[in-house]
């Protein structure tokens, strides 16, 4: 029989794994203790994880904003390239998850450097000053609300800074005009709104892997 696409992303990324990943504990942890929790597996896959801690080092970011933090997968892959005095803020609507990721942050060793918000997000980050600006802003969250988070992360991201949005492929919905769920318009919303930008630059990769087809944006301020 032969294998479906999905097994063969699954293959391709547990095969390119065994060569470039390392075990990390604390990272396993967060994932065991965000099931026995009963958080939704809806958090970044370990590969896209990688990717955001290489990008984070590669930027030399200090500071971080994250915006939908559960519970905290994707902030301890940012935490672990910190360099040293390095800071995250991370918005979460639900305690609940908020409970959890605080815990795994201290299991991972990174409770003094990431400050977790509870409330929701779009009122967290317009209390935010843009007087700190941040380096890198991933934004992670309930996809109706992009525009608005987008346009508070324009207003906190320093000049060569550089934002990037989860989930904006979803498996190619977002391109088809017989989609009218709330998320797919949340991302075409976004999308124009990047258009109208022109202090940004910015480009979408779609994805393939264990999580299935998706992808997210990624936009460099200018």
């Amino acid at each position: 029989m032969a294998s479906s696409s999905s097994d063969l992303w699954t293959r391709s990324d547990i095969y390119h794994k065994s060569f470039l990943h390392k075990h990390d504990d604390a990272l396993e942890h967060v994932l065991k203790t965000s099931d026995e929790n009963g958080l939704p597996h809806i958090a970044v896959s370990e590969v896209q994880g990688k990717l955001l801690n290489l990008i984070t080092k590669s930027i030399g970011a200090k500071r971080i904003l994250e915006v939908g933090t559960l519970g905290g997968y994707s902030t301890v892959w940012f935490g672990r390239a910190l360099p040293e005095g390095g800071r995250i803020i991370t918005a979460e609507l639900e305690e609940k998850h908020a409970k959890v990721a605080r815990a795994n942050f201290e299991y991972a060793g990174l409770g003094d450097r990431i400050e977790v918000r509870i409330g929701p997000a779009a009122e967290t980050l317009k209390q935010l000053p843009v007087e700190e600006p941040f380096d890198l802003v991933f934004i992670d969250a309930d996809k109706p609300s992009n525009p608005i988070y987008y346009k508070e992360a324009r207003r906190l991201t320093r000049k060569g800074g550089v934002i990037i949005v989860d989930n904006t492929v979803r498996n190619g919905r977002v391109a088809d005009p017989e989609e009218k769920g709330a998320a797919e318009e949340g991302v075409r919303e976004l999308l124009k709104v990047i258009r109208e930008d022109s202090g940004a630059e910015a480009t979408t990769l779609g994805i393939v892997g264990e999580k299935g087809y998706d992808g997210f944006t990624y936009i460099y301020v200018l």
